[in-house]
């Protein structure tokens, strides 16, 4: 048994009796890693409160990790371990009082530790000044319903000695996280099954737990929290539109004339697809007698699918905010203001169009269309860990800086989305992005056809669900592309 119940001097005693305990937990606390590694990308900043003996810290391979614990026993343990992997430092320190010196970090880790703060709204207040706008806080605690679990483990030894804890209902935990000015992105549970079997613990552990019922029974509650900041807009150029256009001749001028002012300035850049009419042609004979108040520019992407041509025309953007808005106005660019303000309030961090909100005009969408939009955005929900209503609306906007991260962290996916949607929605989940829907009324076309093919493109859209289904939702993130698909920029189909 360990000494008494003062924590610090019970961690010391940890520190040197552990080793048996740690054996037969191994699989357990692999599993907690493969959980923050999915969460927290190589090569970024990282701080860990109560770190213990290193090894989470150790094993997100960051490029400067500080790791935090209160016991000396346990931070001589960990500089043991550890000390010699670069960028990595380790410090006693009680979580209460420790002080960063205003070093700022890309992920806030604290690891089953909630349940030993005295006072844990203290200690998420204090982490504020860690923590910048795109920070973010990754907390894991026991849930309460394996609190009897937990005891009987530790009569027989299976764990070690607990001292005196308030593991609290998840309910307690969004409630202190609010009071301390974070909010949360994404709330789950995992693990019902802590032991390496092979089969069975993938089994339960990437699909059982997933399901309803099943979910409320992980072990562990996974939260993953941002700072409620706004971002500091100061470009000249505040707000970048891409607008790919393909056999869209007729909606060029009423584009131009009806995208309103976004901040300080907007540019609005067209990008033509190959198009079998002389959109190119009149893109270029507007942009040339255009007078009105935004910068305007045109370009031809390189390859094929509207991917690729918002990859170019967000390549050559220059304002700090970027946003889709497609050339059959559809979703009218009247409403871009909403987004602009979601964004810049800091309130949301990727706004994504609804047109499934308010009532639509009779020819905007087909029924079947209809069907398969609410589908998908039903499943991409649950894929993504955030509501999203309509995945497929063509208008989304994002910080310039956040959507080249999207392009980082996407990477290892390869070139697997032709239309952007599922890359720019995988990419901003995986980031831990505020996601919200901002309404928008869908109208008719005025103008041209479709450029969708409604099977064809539904079956594509359904492999990128279930693409999303396995590697976001089963932490999968070594990913073998789909087959014809290759990591890398958008490629000509």
């Amino acid at each position: 048994m360990s000494p008494g119940h003062n924590l610090q001097t019970h961690f010391d005693w940890v520190a040197a009796h552990d080793a048996d305990a740690r054996r037969l937990q191994h699989a357990f606390h692999a599993q907690l890693r493969a959980h923050f590694r999915h969460q927290i990308p190589e090569g970024e900043s990282v701080l860990e409160l109560g770190c213990g003996a290193g090894d989470l810290l150790a094993s997100l391979a960051p490029v400067r990790g500080l790791g935090c614990d209160f016991s000396a026993a346990m931070i001589a343990k960990a500089q043991a371990r550890h000390g010699a992997q670069p960028g990595l430092e380790f410090r006693v320190a009680d979580a209460a009082t420790a002080d960063f010196g205003g070093e700022t970090f890309d992920h806030l880790v604290l690891d089953y530790l909630t349940g030993y703060l005295e006072d844990i709204q203290l200690v998420l207040e204090r982490l504020q000044a860690a923590a910048h706008a795109r920070t973010r806080l990754h907390l894991t605690t026991l849930n309460t319903l394996w609190r009897g679990p937990l005891r009987a483990a530790t009569k027989l030894g299976l764990v070690m000695p607990q001292p005196p804890s308030a593991w609290l209902a998840d309910s307690d935990l969004l409630n202190l996280l609010e009071l301390a000015g974070w909010e949360v992105v994404r709330f789950e549970r995992q693990q019902l099954f802590p032991f390496g079997v092979p089969l069975v613990a993938p089994l339960l552990n990437r699909a059982a737990v997933r399901l309803p019922g099943l979910s409320h029974l992980g072990i562990t509650l996974c939260l993953t929290a941002r700072p409620r900041r706004a971002p500091a807009l100061t470009a000249p150029i505040s707000c970048s539109v891409i607008v790919p256009a393909r056999n869209e001749s007729g909606n060029i001028r009423a584009a131009l004339d009806r995208i309103p002012t976004l901040g300080r300035g907007t540019e609005v850049i067209f990008v033509e697809g190959h198009s079998k009419d002389n959109t190119w042609e009149v893109i270029q004979r507007e942009v040339a007698a255009y007078r009105g108040p935004h910068r305007v520019r045109a370009l031809q992407q390189p390859g094929k699918g509207k991917w690729d041509a918002v990859h170019a025309g967000f390549a050559a953007a220059t304002g700090e905010v970027l946003v889709i808005q497609d050339a059959d106005l559809t979703a009218p660019p009247e409403e871009l203001p909403k987004f602009y303000d979601a964004i810049a309030s800091g309130r949301v961090e990727f706004a994504n169009g609804s047109r499934l909100v308010y009532p639509m005009e009779r020819r905007a969408m087909r029924f079947l269309n209809l069907l398969g939009n609410k589908f998908f955005a039903l499943s991409l929900s649950f894929v993504l860990g955030q509501p999203v209503k309509d995945s497929l609306c063509g208008t989304k906007m994002l910080l310039r800086s956040d959507y080249e991260r999207v392009l980082r962290r996407i990477a290892p996916f390869g070139d697997f989305d032709p239309f952007g949607d599922f890359n720019l929605l995988f990419g901003a989940a995986l980031l831990g992005l505020r996601i919200r829907d901002v309404p928008v009324r869908y109208k008719d076309r005025t103008y041209g056809e479709t450029n969708i093919s409604r099977f064809r493109h539904g079956w594509i859209l359904a492999r990128m669900t279930w693409f999303g289904l396995w590697h976001l939702r089963c932490f999968s993130l070594r990913v073998a592309a789909l087959p014809g698909l290759r990591p890398g920029r958008p490629s000509a189909r």
